[in-house]
């Protein structure tokens, strides 16, 4: 789970808490000839009559620690198991991995889809660019590069030249780049660093003409983007203190600082800009406004949409910080100003967002105009580009984007290639070239120019992978949930899928923190697709398809919403002959890892796989570790005795009985994941091999040197892939299939 950073919009984010999704990067098809005379039937007769190992789980010892919340007694056996840094624990995963691996490796169909996810991912993928100054910045991946690289160029027609190469960085490619922020010259670029995955950053600086590395290095900042000076002399960051030692990736973060670091001095000289010593969970996003003018810094606290936002005049060097907008009663996002009239995209008073107006000379609430009105759908993204406001809504889970004038009268709607997804349209105010990405299920990730004074949209880049994307197709469906209500459910397929009852599908899942899961390609997704497989994805409550109402009905008391829209989407799978109980995985990933540790600890009859990433599974002492305070307003806590009622009901860890055959079960996580640290996993997987009474798997993949995803290297992406998919070959009962049949 993360802070959400600024985007590339440069919009000031509102203080969500933001579980990364992982969807675990995809993959594609065709140039499968000499591919697919491979895939014959001694891999098929193998998979007939091979029979299931026999598992020998590593003996985990069961501590006697037990808490006491509001008078219940709650035993925690595998409390150990939370010192990640210990001997004992690394002895753990290391005879854990063993047995993971070593079934993992003699699977039959893993080499080919290893094979096939390596073809398939070698295809050239480009960022949308960005321009500052006389430069373009984009970046680039030449196809199986474990990190992409950072270029620049003054023109898009010229050559471009690599300006950071992560891949040179790290041997295993297990540095990356985080985020990037040229200045408003474009001379000058401020990047983070990001080492095996953890959400600490390292920012440093670079010369973007001559490429000269400066002397600036900065440490111990996480969940922090870099706004520059109007006068390109540095630039606003936030960090944390150092940590104590032997804390760096499971202390608690609090009493975020926000700085100044003025160009050529130590990190110690940094200047103070905001702090609150007495709001130690309060944290500091700022953002100087494209005229240089003022400084926005958006205060947020945990994962509650709600913020506040203040501002400093720079044009006066002594000024104090001025608060605004107080109280954390909605989201404020900035959007951007014409002098002192700031635009504001908000859900106060409006679930579904609109676009107001405040007048620095009269800052009263009653003062404020409404100049984008809510709509039946979601307000998504705001960017102030061209003079005009280019305005992303989201209708049942899929993109339309329009183009409003500065007074909010509607202009035109942008013209998309088709129906799926769209990200970026930011820009600067005097310019009206802007560049958007495009991308659904089966197509991959499109960028194009548009022009906001023509409307015209270019085609700017296309990547060729080997698949036909004629052969597939997506399908969106409405589930009735157990309360009646109505969700949606993506499901994608070869063309013609015959509903015999017996496909192996994979259902996919989130539901939480506002986030929408909106179609996205993923290329590892196509050998699942190749083999015949099923891939269906659902906007659970919780998500933030239908706006705030929507999130709402998915949180905190209201959490079984979600665990009840997921099982029900399931249940419609089968009885729609898509699928059946043998042949049904569910995944997902951090808060998605909940999800699926919540239903299979539920509904364990229902499922033939599952495979919970990430996870969030201990929801007593979640808010214990780094980052988990800030997830409260989600989940509630168990310091609350009427929310530790509620949490104690589905916490994955929690609800494993004993004596239950569970489904086959592959937990993954990562040795560095700082966000939702591994020992939750570590303790659910130790849980659930002691309670298990079947002969299914239930196993647990530990990456080393990564963390919550973000960075993960490309290699260990298409290893992570190949170990799930090969995984469902083995444990779903329809075995007569396999890549590129």
């Amino acid at each position: 789970m993360l802070r959400k950073p600024l985007p590339a919009r440069q919009l000031v984010p509102s203080g969500i808490a933001v579980l990364l999704l992982t969807f675990f990067n995809a993959i594609s098809v065709p140039a499968q000839r000499s591919f697919l005379k491979e895939r014959t039937s001694p891999i098929t007769s193998a998979l007939k009559i091979r029979k299931m190992p026999e598992f020998q789980y590593p003996a985990t010892k069961r501590g006697d620690t037990k808490d006491d919340y509001h008078g219940q007694i709650v035993a925690d056996p595998y409390r150990w198991l939370e010192d990640t840094e210990s001997e004992e624990t690394a002895r753990w995963v290391k005879a854990q991995n063993k047995v993971t691996f070593d079934y993992l490796n003699q699977i039959p169909t893993r080499q080919k889809i290893v094979d096939r996810l390596t073809d398939l991912w070698n295809y050239e993928r480009y960022g949308r660019p960005l321009k500052r100054g006389n430069f373009y910045f984009y970046s680039h991946n030449n196809g199986l590069q474990n990190q992409s690289v950072l270029y620049v160029t003054d023109s898009l027609e010229a050559k471009a030249r690599i300006l950071l190469d992560p891949n040179q960085w790290s041997s295993e490619g297990t540095k990356a780049l985080s985020s990037y922020a040229p200045s408003p010259s474009g001379k000058l670029l401020a990047y983070s660093i990001s080492s095996a995955g953890s959400d600490w950053r390292e920012w440093h600086v670079i010369d973007v003409e001559t490429g000269k590395q400066l002397d600036d290095h900065l440490q111990w900042s996480k969940f922090s983007s870099a706004s520059w000076a109007h006068d390109n002399s540095g630039f606003y960051y936030s960090r944390y203190d150092e940590p104590k030692k032997g804390e760096e990736f499971s202390g608690t973060n609090y009493y975020q600082k926000l700085y100044f670091h003025k160009i050529g001095t130590p990190q110690s000289e940094d200047e103070l800009i905001y702090q609150r010593t007495d709001e130690k969970q309060w944290g500091f996003g700022g953002y100087v406004t494209e005229d240089g003018r003022y400084l926005i810094i958006s205060v947020w606290k945990g994962s509650d949409r709600q913020n506040q936002l203040f501002y400093k005049d720079l044009t006066q060097p002594e000024s104090e910080v001025i608060e605004l907008i107080t109280g954390f009663d909605a989201d404020y996002d900035f959007i951007g100003n014409n002098e002192n009239q700031f635009w504001i995209l908000t859900d106060l008073e409006a679930p579904q967002k609109r676009v107001i107006q405040i007048d620095l000379g009269h800052p009263g609430r009653d003062h404020w105009e409404t100049l984008i009105a809510e709509s039946a759908h979601r307000l998504e993204d705001v960017s102030n580009t061209g003079g005009h406001f280019i305005v992303q809504y989201l209708q049942d889970a899929q993109n339309r984007v329009y183009v409003y004038s500065e007074d909010g009268r509607m202009i035109r709607e942008v013209e998309l290639p088709g129906v799926g997804s769209t990200s970026g349209f930011s820009g600067r105010r005097n310019e009206n070239e802007t560049f958007y990405s495009f991308t659904n299920y089966v197509t991959p990730t499109r960028i194009y120019r548009y022009d906001v004074a023509t409307g015209q949209s270019e085609l700017y880049k296309q990547p060729d992978v080997k698949f036909d994307s004629e052969q597939y197709e997506t399908k969106q469906v409405f589930v009735t949930s157990k309360d009646g209500t109505r969700v949606p459910m993506f499901i994608t397929s070869k063309k013609g899928l015959k509903l015999h009852g017996k496909n192996p599908t994979i259902l996919y899942g989130y539901g939480g923190f506002d986030i929408s899961l909106t179609p996205g390609f993923s290329v590892s997704n196509l050998v699942w697709l190749e083999m015949g497989g099923v891939y269906a994805v659902a906007n659970l409550r919780g998500g933030g398809e239908y706006g705030l109402r929507w999130h709402e009905a998915g949180m905190r008391d209201n959490k079984q919403n979600v665990f009840d829209d997921f099982i029900s989407c399931a249940e419609w799978l089968i009885r729609e002959n898509y699928t059946n109980t043998p042949n049904l995985a569910i995944r997902g990933g951090s808060n998605g890892g909940l999800l699926v540790g919540a239903c299979m600890t539920q509904r364990p009859e229902l499922y033939g796989a599952a495979i919970p990433a990430v996870g969030v599974m201990d929801m007593l002492r979640y808010h214990q570790f780094t980052i988990g305070w800030a997830w409260v307003g989600e989940y509630g806590s168990s310091d609350d005795k009427q929310q530790f009622g509620t949490l104690f009901k589905y916490s994955p860890l929690h609800n494993l009985k004993p004596g239950t055959n569970y489904p086959s079960t592959m937990v993954t996580t990562a040795d560095h994941d700082d966000r939702v640290v591994p020992g939750h996993s570590f303790k659910f997987a130790a849980e659930l091999q002691h309670a298990h009474n079947g002969s299914n798997p239930v196993l647990i993949r530990i990456e080393e040197s990564a963390g919550h995803g973000a960075g993960t290297p490309t290699s260990k992406r298409i290893d992570a892939a190949a170990d799930v998919f090969a995984f469902l070959t083995d444990v779903l009962k329809n075995n007569r299939w396999t890549p590129g049949e």
